[in-house]
């Protein structure tokens, strides 16, 4: 028996904190188009709809793959609108008009524009293998401590946030249960829940977790975000010192006692794979014009590096300066290794 798993990606018009945000260019495409193609490669998800009140956004969801079978009521594309509104919306029309019920549904907010479609279809396949469950969130690890949050009242007072456990707020973080927040990436949720429940999540909540969050509300984000896809993307060219980012500084200049930065050797390795071109380059020997170069190939060859290119004589220096910098930690950041 076929079961309906739909993936429904609500793109309104409106955005004060980044206009036109779900049809914003990212990499010479629009943003809602990265979450129509997170469910068409999912390899669960047999229908994709896009609820939204614009006929413009409705022929860049066509245009994308997505149908658009309906133009949701400006009653239920405002600011205040809630979630459930926009699907009950979405399955009532199916049901009534289509005779379609979904099985499942599964909600991509266009904002995401960085996902991965093997979650998807982890989490489906989740709500599938626990029945009595409702519905399935992905959440990532809370950098805030919430057992150390408070309210505060017009008088001035403040009560804590969590009162199950006796003065949390004094204890060491260490003795706190682990703490996480629903990065708003993938909902996954019984059809019926909704209907009948008139629900987004019902009572019964599976977590699935995620490392990182890619959810655009600022132009910050939506920076990172850009800068994101284009590394992963591939095609790039990037240029690697080995002294101070391949290897560890080695104090003396006896490159034959450096050892290798595991952390970066990966994130070039990850870099060579998405099929961007690596070159790496060195000014081993440039001042006292000893041969480095049998040895530094052997070091590379031991550490595993992926590489095109590797050039010998950059001019020795105290700082470097460069345009095209980036960051060494940012590196580590978007290729989500810690």
């Amino acid at each position: 028996m076929k079961v309906n798993i739909l993936a429904v990606i609500p793109a309104r018009a409106g955005s004060k904190s980044v206009p036109h945000k779900n049809i914003r260019l990212i990499n010479d495409k629009p943003m809602l188009a990265y979450s129509i193609e997170h469910a068409l490669q999912s390899k669960l998800i047999n229908r994709v709809i896009v609820s939204t009140d614009s006929e413009e956004y409705a022929k860049i969801a066509r245009d994308y793959g997505a149908e658009t079978p309906f133009i949701r009521p400006s009653e239920i594309a405002q600011d205040t609108s809630l979630d459930i509104d926009v699907f009950y919306h979405c399955l009532t029309y199916l049901k009534e008009i289509e005779g379609y019920e979904a099985d499942i549904v599964v909600q991509l907010r266009p904002t995401y524009p960085i996902r991965n479609p093997k979650d998807i279809d982890n989490m489906i396949m989740l709500l599938q293998q626990n029945l009595q469950a409702d519905s399935v969130r992905s959440m990532a690890l809370a950098s805030e401590i919430p057992y150390k949050m408070w309210k505060k009242g017009e008088d001035g007072m403040i009560l804590p946030i969590v009162t199950d456990i006796p003065e949390c707020y004094n204890m060491p973080r260490q003795g706190l249960p682990t703490a996480y927040y629903q990065n708003a990436c993938i909902d996954v949720v019984r059809g019926n829940v909704i209907l009948e429940q008139h629900s987004m999540s019902g009572k019964t909540i599976l977590g699935y977790e995620m490392k990182d969050n890619y959810d655009i509300d600022t132009e910050k984000e939506f920076q990172r975000a850009k800068d994101q896809l284009r590394i992963t993307n591939g095609g790039k060219r990037f240029v690697f010192d080995i002294d101070g980012v391949i290897a560890k500084l080695e104090p003396n200049n006896n490159y034959n006692l450096s050892e290798a930065n595991s952390a970066m050797i990966e994130v070039v390795n990850k870099l060579y794979d998405m099929g961007n071109e690596i070159i790496l380059f060195t000014a081993r020997g440039y001042v006292t014009g000893t041969d480095w170069s049998e040895v530094t190939k052997s070091q590379l060859s031991k550490w595993g590096v992926k590489y095109h290119e590797l050039h010998f004589g950059k001019p020795n220096a105290d700082y470097y300066i460069d345009d095209k910098f980036i960051d060494m930690n940012v590196l580590l950041e978007m290729l989500l290794i810690k």
